[in-house]
């Protein structure tokens, strides 16, 4: 039984095809951005760029393993957010086609993951933007300008992710608004934005108006340290200081600057004197402290150091008054020793005496023994 599809459909897939699509317009000789969004098992296969509306007939315009760049297509992959994106410049009326991004499988049929239609137009496209690529900071808000000729509905989308229509919504957190204004052109202008801005916003985004849709890029970085002080600086001063009032019969209020900034700066020398005058008070009271305790503690040590000297010189070991004497080493006797040279010892068995020149006693007392 021969294989064949049948003509009904045949219609649905190619209506199926045909509106799965993304739309975008771009005036002649101007540039696109388109991203591809992959998943994480494509990382290491080479991906492309056809030009063709029949798969059969898709031919490559650029891919990741050969010259990355022609005359008017270029393509790079960014393995960490898993998209690879093809920037084509210098667009004519041919260019308009049906492109294809792709992922290479090896040993099998290759993979689409996106299906475009671009419509390059000699005037203003129906949806364009002012740029593609739109930078902000955490914690701040990103503005994207839409504008639009066509009818339907306004969606800003994330790739691969939610949309928020209506007029307001959140994305990963953050709150999106949606606002449809003219400009002064009389331009219809789609206005979204995003704010209270998180790391994790960096991504690609469509704004959608009916079938016509403009990807842009949204970069978020953290703040640096100056805006982060400027920040502080703006939140903490006053939003609504007080004014002199601005009545018209009133004489205009002339404010002296020079005469209050030299009596704030007077004032400010006077506080700076008081201190310094304080701190060197307290600072001399506290060496007179130390130097008195110094002092007591010398006084006091030099009195008990004349104690012990008046202590030491009182000791005599004869109380005779007229006696000469010459001290000499103290030596141990026994009591048996002496008792030829007088009688009038203690009843004590060991006595402590010292050797003496006694030159006047010794006299004496060998006239009383004889």
């Amino acid at each position: 039984m021969a294989n064949h599809v049948s003509f009904p459909l045949l219609l649905f897939i190619i209506f199926y095809r045909v509106s799965a699509a993304r739309h975008v317009s771009v005036q002649t000789g101007g540039s696109i951005t388109i991203p591809c969004s992959y998943d994480q098992y494509y990382i290491n296969h080479v991906k492309y760029w056809c030009k063709g509306y029949g798969w059969a007939h898709c031919s490559s315009v650029v891919r990741t393993d050969h010259a990355k760049s022609t005359d008017r297509a270029s393509i790079s992959d960014d393995i960490t957010q898993k998209v690879f994106t093809v920037i084509m410049t210098d667009l004519e009326p041919d260019d308009s086609n049906t492109y294809r991004c792709v992922v290479e499988i090896n040993g099998g049929p290759d993979s689409m993951i996106q299906l475009l239609y671009l419509s390059v137009t000699p005037g203003t496209p129906e949806l364009y933007v002012d740029q593609q690529e739109v930078t902000g900071v955490e914690g701040g808000s990103v503005t994207v300008r839409c504008y639009y000729s066509n009818s339907g509905d306004m969606k800003w989308c994330r790739m691969g992710g939610d949309c928020v229509s209506g007029f307001s919504g959140t994305l990963n957190g953050t709150s999106v608004t949606l606002k449809r204004t003219s400009d002064a052109n009389n331009r219809t202008v789609f206005t979204v934005t995003m704010s209270g801005l998180k790391m994790v916003n960096t991504d690609w985004y469509w704004c959608r108006v009916g079938e016509l849709e403009m990807p842009v890029h949204i970069t978020v970085s953290q703040q640096t340290a100056t805006q982060r002080t400027s920040k502080m600086t703006s939140t903490t001063q006053d939003p609504t200081p007080q004014q002199p009032s601005a009545s018209p019969t009133a004489e205009p209020v002339q404010t002296d600057n020079t005469s209050q900034g030299a009596e704030g700066n007077m004032e400010e020398v006077h506080q700076r004197s008081v201190k310094v005058l304080l701190i060197s008070l307290g600072m001399l009271v506290v060496v007179k402290a130390g130097i008195l305790v110094t002092w007591n503690m010398w006084r006091r040590h030099k009195d008990n150091k004349a104690k012990d000297q008046t202590t030491n010189n009182s000791v005599d070991p004869f109380p005779e008054a007229e006696d000469d004497v010459t001290y000499s080493t103290v030596i141990l006797q026994h009591k048996t020793q002496l008792k030829g040279q007088t009688k009038s010892a203690e009843p004590d068995d060991y006595v402590v005496y010292s050797s003496l020149a006694l030159q006047v006693t010794t006299q004496q007392r060998a006239a009383a023994a004889q």
